[in-house]
C-alpha cells in the first residue's frame, strides 16, 4: 500500500512556491495524507523526512519530524522548529545542524525535493535532535506503509 499524500502547496513534480524556501519566509509547507486503506495501531506512529538528493555534496536533508499520533492526518503550514511540539511529535537535526525546517536553497539549477512519509507499527524511543539516519535505522522493521510528493526548486 501507499500513503496518498495530497499536499495544499504544490503537486506532484511541480515546482515549491518561494514560500516555503530561503528566498522567502522559509516555513514548512501544509502536508495532508491520506490512509483510509490503513489503519496505524494506537502503538503507532507516523515520520516525515524531507531530502535533497541533488545537493553537491550528496543528499541534503532539510527536515525529520516523528513521533506523530498515529491518527495525525495532516501537518499544518509553518511547524515551529521545537524539538517537540504540542502533538508528542519530536523533530531531528536537518543538514545544518538545526532542529526543524528549512526549505530549498540550492546553490544553482533545478533541485528536487521530497517529502516522505511513514506510517509505523511503533512509536520510536528515540531523543529530538536526532539525524535522518538514525531515524532510518530505528524505523527498520516497523514501516507499515510509506509514500512521498516531489517538489522541485529553483533559486531565483
Amino acid at each position: 500500500m501507499i500513503v496518498n499524500i495530497i499536499n495544499p502547496a504544490f503537486k506532484e513534480g511541480e515546482p515549491i512556491p518561494p514560500r516555503y524556501s530561503c528566498e522567502d519566509v522559509d516555513i514548512s509547507p501544509p502536508i495532508n495524507w491520506d490512509q483510509s486503506d490503513l489503519s496505524v495501531p494506537a502503538e503507532g506512529s507516523i515520520a516525515i523526512i524531507c531530502d535533497d538528493p541533488d545537493a553537491p555534496g550528496g543528499t541534503w536533508v532539510h527536515w525529520v519530524i516523528f513521533n506523530l499520533p498515529p491518527e495525525t492526518r495532516t501537518l499544518p503550514e509553518m511547524v515551529m522548529p521545537r524539538e517537540e511540539q504540542e502533538n508528542g511529535a519530536l523533530q531531528g537535526v536537518n543538514s545544518w545542524g538545526a532542529i526543524g525546517y528549512r526549505g530549498p536553497c540550492p546553490p544553482s539549477g533545478t533541485h528536487r525535493y521530497y517529502f516522505k512519509i511513514y506510517a509505523l507499527d511503533t512509536k520510536l524511543d528515540l531523543p529530538s535532535g536526532i539525524t535522518k539516519d538514525e531515524l532510518l535505522n530505528a524505523m527498520e522493521g516497523h514501516v507499515l506503509d510509506e509514500g512521498q510528493v516531489m517538489g522541485t526548486y529553483t533559486r531565483k
